[in-house]
This record gives structure tokens, C-alpha cells and sequence, in this order.
């Protein structure tokens, strides 16, 4: 294994472009492969055991291209799949859960923490567990936001727009009552809204970014695998999706800030 190779980065469709956003800031100087499973997007309403075949599916395709790590950027798959591909996985991985939760458990005033995700990330109680392990007086307020991934995907992200604050309000004023003071972002989508989130819910309550928390915790299990890039030149990004990539192409944009045309390439993820 070459410090050299690309880290291996793969979601469901676009959310995961938020992590990537934040590999690129932390780990400037690797590489990343990306896929996304657009073709088959959303995972959050699908059965465990077809999440868990798509996960090894994109999972497949990135060891085929010899990365050396493997970052599953989706709540939904790092709930459902998570534990089967850290263990039957020939390189690290890791998923967003764990990371996101020691931060939260770090941050936390007053262990009254809440967290939003896909309806699949959420019937898990993944995040839950993991942080009433970490400390068993922490209260954990769970809310599925469906609607969340749509309208991200489809660039409602704005804060000032009424479709946009209408749907956090539905989702959130539960959570808020419950007088929560950081709040988990555990899809991969979801920071395109911490904004709007923010100017809804107030800028008392932390958000808790999952694809940050995921790029730091990335860098330390690089570290001790001494699998580091130590270029000093920038890292190449090279982006894969499972349907036609014009739509990808401009909602990527949103997510990491540059032209992104002509740079994502189809595959048939069915053949992995």
C-alpha cells in the first residue's frame, strides 16, 4: 500500500461532496476518488440488506482503483453497514458516526444533544448508542428529515427561501422545545443547510458537521497507518457517478465551489 494512493470517498448520491469539500481543506495534498451512487439515490428509504449490497458495490469499485482508504460519507450506510465493512474491508475505513459523536460528546455543555438524519440513519439509534456509550446521562433527541436530501439535491439550501424554512421548522421546533444544545448533521446533505438551520433554530444550538468531523478523523487514522501523503503538491479529485453526470455536475458546484463540468465520468456500478 503507497502513501500515494487516493483516499476513497463514496455516498449515496451528492451529500458526501461535503465531506470532500473538507478532505480538500484538511488533506490538501491527497488524492480522492469519489462515487457517488446518483442512479440509485436515495439509500435512506431502501431495506438494510439492499444498503448493505450497495455499500460492498461501492466499495468494489473504489478498491479496484487501489485506494487506500475507504471513507463511506453517508449516514444511512454508516449505520446500516458500517460495522460488516470495517470488518471485511482490506483497508481502513471509516464511516461518519463514530467520529461526528466524540466530537458531539466533546462539545456539549449540557448533554442535551439532538440529531437529524435520513429515516434509515435514524431507526438504528446508531447515534444514539454511541453517545449514551460514551456517556450515559447525555439525552439524545432523534429526528428523521426526510425531505432533507430533495431539497438539497434540487438546490433549496437558501436560508431566506419560505420552502426551505418551512420544512426546518417542521422538522426542528420539536427539537428546539426540548431545549437541545448542539445538533448532530448526520446526513452528508445536511451541512448545504446549516445556514438556513441556523437562522431558524438560532445560532445558540452548535451544529455538528459530519463530514468535518469525518475529514480530521480521516487524517488521524491516515497518521497512524503511516499512510500520509506527504507530497507537497495539491491532491487530484477524481469524481464517479451511476447516472448521467449533468445533474451531479451542477449540484456539485454548490457543495465544493468550482466548475465542474466535464470533469465526472458514468460507470456501471452494477458490474461491482
Amino acid at each position: 500500500m503507497s502513501s500515494a494512493n487516493a483516499i476513497g470517498v463514496f455516498d449515496s448520491g451528492l451529500g458526501g461532496l461535503s465531506a470532500v469539500r473538507e478532505f480538500l481543506h484538511i488533506l490538501p495534498n491527497e488524492n480522492i476518488i469519489y462515487f457517488g451512487d446518483t442512479g440509485r439515490v436515495p439509500y435512506g428509504n431502501r431495506s438494510r440488506e439492499i444498503i448493505t449490497k450497495y455499500a460492498f458495490q461501492d466499495t468494489n469499485f473504489l478498491l479496484e482503483n487501489n485506494v487506500k482508504m475507504i471513507v463511506a460519507a453517508c449516514g444511512t450506510v454508516s449505520s446500516v453497514a458500517g460495522k460488516k465493512l470495517e470488518s471485511d474491508l482490506p483497508v481502513p475505513y471509516t464511516g461518519v458516526i463514530n467520529p461526528t459523536a466524540f466530537a458531539t460528546a466533546k462539545k456539549t455543555k449540557t448533554g442535551r444533544i439532538g440529531v437529524i438524519a435520513t429515516a434509515a440513519t435514524i431507526s438504528t439509534h446508531n447515534y444514539k448508542a454511541r453517545l449514551e456509550k460514551l456517556n450515559p446521562e447525555f439525552k439524545v433527541f432523534e429526528k428523521a428529515c426526510p425531505l432533507f436530501v430533495p431539497l438539497v439535491e434540487n438546490g433549496f439550501i437558501h436560508k431566506d427561501d419560505q420552502i426551505v424554512r418551512l420544512t426546518i421548522k417542521h422538522y426542528l421546533t420539536e427539537l428546539v422545545e426540548n431545549d437541545i444544545d448542539t445538533l448532530i448533521l448526520g446526513c452528508t446533505h445536511y451541512p448545504l443547510l446549516a445556514d438556513a438551520i441556523s437562522s431558524v433554530i438560532g445560532n445558540s444550538i452548535e451544529l455538528i458537521d459530519s463530514g468535518y468531523e469525518t475529514a480530521l478523523y480521516t487524517k488521524k487514522v491516515l497518521g497512524e497507518n503511516n499512510l500520509l501523503n506527504n507530497s507537497t503538491e495539491q491532491g487530484a479529485s477524481s469524481f464517479f457517478v451511476s447516472d448521467t453526470p449533468e445533474g451531479f455536475e451542477s449540484v456539485a458546484e454548490l457543495f465544493l465551489g468550482k466548475n465542474m463540468e466535464h470533469t465526472v465520468t458514468q460507470i456501471d456500478i452494477e458490474k461491482y
